[in-house]
């Protein structure tokens, strides 16, 4: 009898508690090809909400565990139960060296497709390669992985093939069940043999494979025995008997599988695109589609991806630190080695935990409120853990007393208190906390504008790597009340000024006291007072009446038109193109079709209109003058309206000499559903309405993972729940002239389901179960901070004009016409990846060291190619001390690719290496291109100049410091 292991975070609980004879008995099995490990990745993760970054963690912490610990590489991926499949997860296990894969939940049209063309092999090759794929995936044909629906179309009949018998256990199958007698045996087998040759009816190989289990199976000695026991009488029966069955059937892998299936055909179809939206019908007999979990819950959705920032970048300071420090060979560094490697091990639960999410149940947000607490609480600890090991080391890197290492010298900006809250800012005082230290952790220069938490308005910023003092603004902490009044703090500041920091540079920037009242803002506000503890105290902001019409915001680059009723954005107009468009943005919500809709499922209730969430919230339809903020300053002009709780809206613009900043519009949501019942069964959305003419039949583009781009054309037959679409990072329409993209921060659905119109669902309530598997509502919603930007972009004027797809020749082009391959602009790609990896501040604290050294800059980077982005510089654990680091990294690279087609203001960066490349006080003893996971050499290299991606590619390289 055979099976198939695919998550490796449950063998290795398994593995940790187990005795080392029992070790050795599954290795063994390992060794006989008896037990096969199929993926390896750390879980089978979720393929639509996943971002790369720990996608590719996750696959590395599996594969690396499965190597060390069973001596084996895994050859078969294995992915049953995800919903919905996306193209990342294959090219990733390509690239991981994996010969084929194994899907399952696709859309049920998509089944009948497969099995009407008798196709259930295919190269799924990327959208954006032209290139011979190697990976080969198998469509299981039916509908789920239980045995009831994999041993032939028949579910009434494949259910009596389930031999499991537990006493006490009573349900379907069990009332089904017939042991194989001699009795029964030839009609049993003729059965069973009659539905294996239906589904090789599908296929012109003829070659079958039959998973034989389910969730919670095998967990009883009794249900081994049961199951091979019958169906090896049934198996020697058929092989015994060809003149009858002209078969063979056997116990056997996916490996096994693959194997025959190549040994019969040489060539395969080939498959671009993705398999979302998913859609059953054979729960209810009518489609329903697993839109909703994109969105759903949102709040650690954002979390997960700021751990998965922080993770990211301790793993890089680890790296850096720990190798400087073993380099520089000096005894007063003793002591601080040794402080880094205690954090490795915390390291390594953080990555598993990182992994861990990215379950299909986990990231997806499909699990009970309990469960997703636990994964909750498990990401705070180790984000925790992931700045302190940040903080340490950076204390190694910038304060040159060895002394002082093994102190809490630095401190994060940022305070992570529990799960369910948000983020709080460190208030820093210019009396004994004088210095900031901000890190880059990209391998590009960036500027970026950053918010430091005061207690004094009087602040400069002098940058001590250039020697100068950079913009900076003084901003109120405004509090809003439900009074609709506004208090501003008189003790608490916002402190916004512009960073320059270098690729994987620190640079150090000093606050010092200085009254200049040309830094504070000027507040536009009705309804706006001071908080002040002494009335004599004059005014810290000058807080002017608002105009009356509507409002306007400008910088160098655009004019923001604001609705004076609404707070809502209306137009833009870019001074630098003298171009005008409509960007109407809109708060509605769907009304939940009542246990139609969940955790899972997205289906509005389409006899009830759209809700207007915010009209009890506000004055019916036309907004309390003093619900709206406007703060101008130097650096930044930002406009907040207020809906009390429910939302506060801020649109904000850089008036920053820098050609990304500048030219985007900064979109910032505070969302609270409040208690339930409130806002029940409301599926929120933010709509942006636009004069652009995206096509009669409306099409979009969505990212993928973080990775890819594919574009997506309304399903004009289908309602709004089978046209949403998942996005990690960002979405756009476009016509011939213009672009608009939306750059998101986390997973959520986006849809273009009219002309002119994107929207993106920013969370939802449901109260009831939609029966997938949850078993409860969801209302579990927490205050949530959703961040984007907007993009206005002009397309060359020499670019070929865009097909409009009409209904009536929808057809006909889409066969005719390869669609052309849509990227990013650079910008747009620049402010995704700086959205999703912020620069890090940290406070020096001399409370009780006193005025101590602190370097003014230090870089690890020399003449790093620009436009490859360094995905993760992770650490390898040593091969003899389990939980200690090695002087070796993997460095996985990627080369995003960009847009020639739209006007940007930003250079196009070089992705070339030379002889010039290195790592900055960190010699390399050795360096080899490898596989993405690391498990298989492929060249030794003399150099980092030897380095070389095609756009678009990822690749990983084993360096030895």
């Amino acid at each position: 009898m055979t099976f198939i292991w695919t998550e490796i975070s449950f063998l290795n609980a398994w593995w940790e508690r187990s005795h080392p004879v029992k070790q050795k008995a599954l290795k063994r099995l390992v060794k006989e090809g008896r037990l096969e490990i199929t993926t390896g990745g750390w879980v089978m993760p979720d393929e639509a909400c996943t971002h790369i970054y720990a996608l590719v963690d996750q696959f590395i912490e599996g594969h690396v565990w499965v190597k060390a610990n069973l001596g084996v590489a895994p050859k078969i991926g294995w992915s049953i139960d995800p919903f919905g499949h996306g193209a990342t997860v294959p090219y990733l296990l390509d690239k991981s060296g994996l010969e084929g894969a194994i899907i399952q939940r696709i859309h049920y049209a998509w089944k009948e497709w497969f099995a009407q063309h008798q196709i259930e092999e295919f190269l799924w090759m990327p959208t954006f390669d032209s290139e011979t794929p190697t990976l080969l995936v198998h469509n299981q044909p039916f509908d789920i992985y239980s045995i009831k629906s994999t041993c032939g179309p028949h579910p009434a009949i494949c259910i009596s093939f389930d031999f499991r018998k537990i006493p006490g256990e009573y349900s379907e199958y069990t009332a089904k069940h017939e042991v194989i007698t001699e009795n029964n045996l030839q009609s049993k087998s003729k059965t069973l043999m009659e539905e294996y040759d239906r589904i090789g009816s599908l296929t012109t190989h003829n070659v079958v494979l039959v998973p034989l289990g389910d969730d919670f199976r095998y967990e009883y000695g009794i249900e081994f025995d049961a199951q091979y026991v019958n169906y090896m009488k049934m198996f020697n029966y058929i092989n015994k008997h060809t003149e009858l069955f002209d078969a063979e059937v056997s116990f056997g892998t996916p490996l096994d599988y693959f194997k025959a299936v190549k040994e019969r055909l040489d060539s395969f179809p080939t498959l671009r695109g993705d398999f979302f939206v998913y859609s059953d019908i054979f729960s209810e007999g009518k489609p329903a589609y697993w839109s909703g979990y994109y969105t759903t819950r949102p709040y650690i959705k954002i979390v997960a991806r700021q751990f998965e920032h922080h993770l990211r970048t301790a793993e890089i300071l680890f790296t850096l630190a720990s190798n400087f420090l073993r380099q520089s060979n000096k005894h007063m560094f003793e002591s601080s080695e040794r402080k880094l490697e205690k954090f490795y091990e915390q390291l390594i639960t953080a990555r598993r935990n990182l992994g861990l999410f990215q379950h299909h149940d986990a990231i997806t947000g499909t699990s009970k409120a309990s469960v997703m607490y636990d994964y909750g609480t498990k990401i705070f600890t180790s984000l925790y853990h992931c700045i302190r090991l940040q903080e340490a080391a950076l204390t190694t890197l910038m304060i040159p007393d060895s002394n002082l290492h093994t102190q809490s010298v630095l401190q994060s900006e940022l305070e992570w208190e529990t799960y369910g809250k948000l983020p709080r800012k460190l208030l820093v005082s210019t009396i004994d906390k004088k210095k900031v230290i901000v890190f880059n952790s990209l391998a590009q220069k960036r500027t970026e504008v950053l918010t430091l938490r005061s207690n004094t308005s009087n602040v400069r910023v002098y940058d001590t790597s250039n020697k100068k003092y950079v913009p900076s603004q003084v901003t109120p902490n405004i509090q809003a009340h439900e009074d609709a009044k506004f208090s501003i703090s008189d003790t608490n500041f916002d402190i916004v000024f512009v960073a320059t920091v270098g690729p994987f540079s620190a640079v150090t920037y000093n606050l010092e006291e200085y009254t200049n009242h040309s830094q504070r803002c000027v507040v536009f506000c009705n309804n706006c007072t001071e908080d002040k503890s002494d009335p004599e105290k004059p005014n810290n902001f000058v807080i002017k009446k608002m105009m009356p019409g509507d409002i306007q915001l400008e910088n160098k680059i655009m004019k923001l038109l604001v609705d004076r009723n609404t707070g809502f954005l209306r137009q833009v107009y870019r001074k630098d193109i003298r171009k005008k468009n409509i960007i109407d943005i809109q708060f509605g919500a769907y009304q939940s079709a009542q246990r139609h809709s969940g955790a899972y499922l997205f289906m509005p209730d389409y006899e009830s209109p759209e809700k207007d969430v915010l009209s009890q919230y506000s004055k019916g339809n036309v907004m309390d003058e003093g619900n709206v903020v406007i703060v101008s300053g130097p650096v930044s002009t930002e406009i907040t309206t207020i809906y009390l709780p429910f939302l506060v809206h801020t649109l904000r613009i850089f008036n920053v000499d820098d050609p990304a900043l500048s030219h985007g519009i900064f979109i910032e949501n505070i969302v609270d559903f409040e208690n339930p019942p409130k806002n029940r069964e409301t599926e929120l959305f933010m709509r942006i309405q636009t004069n652009i003419q995206n096509g009669e039949t409306p099409e979009f583009y969505t990212d993928q993972n973080g990775f890819q781009y594919q574009r997506r054309v309304k399903m004009d037959k289908l309602g709004i729940e089978a046209n949403y679409y998942p996005i990690t990072t960002m979405a756009w329409i476009q016509d011939d002239i213009t672009r608009l993209t939306l750059i998101t921060n986390h997973a959520q659905g986006a849809a273009a389901y009219e002309p002119g119109r994107l929207e993106v669902m920013l969370d939802r309530r449901t109260l009831y179960d939609d029966f997938r598997g949850v078993g409860e509502g969801v209302v579990d919603n927490k205050p949530t901070v959703f961040s984007n930007w907007l993009l206005l972009e002009p397309i060359t004027s020499d670019r070929p004009k865009r097909e409009t797809v009409s209904r009536k020749h929808k057809k006909k082009i889409k066969r005719n016409k390869p669609t052309k391959y849509e990227l990013p602009s650079r910008t747009a790609e620049y402010l995704s990846r700086t959205l999703s990896y912020p620069v890090n501040a940290y406070v020096v604290d001399t409370s009780e060291v006193g005025d101590i050294e602190v370097k003014e800059q230090q870089g690890f980077l020399e003449e790093f190619p620009p436009g490859v982005h360094v995905l993760a510089l992770r650490t390898i654990t040593d091969e003899v001390l389990e939980q200690f680091p090695s002087s070796s990294c993997f460095m996985v690279l990627q080369r995003p690719g960009w847009s020639c087609d739209i006007e940007v203001p930003m250079a196009m960066p070089s992705a070339n290496f030379t002889s010039k490349t290195k790592f900055k006080g960190l010699a390399v003893q050795s360096l080899s291109s490898v596989s993405l996971t690391g498990l298989k050499t492929y060249k030794n290299l003399t150099g980092l100049e030897e380095i070389s991606l095609k756009p678009m590619e990822i690749k990983t390289y084993r360096i030895r410091f």
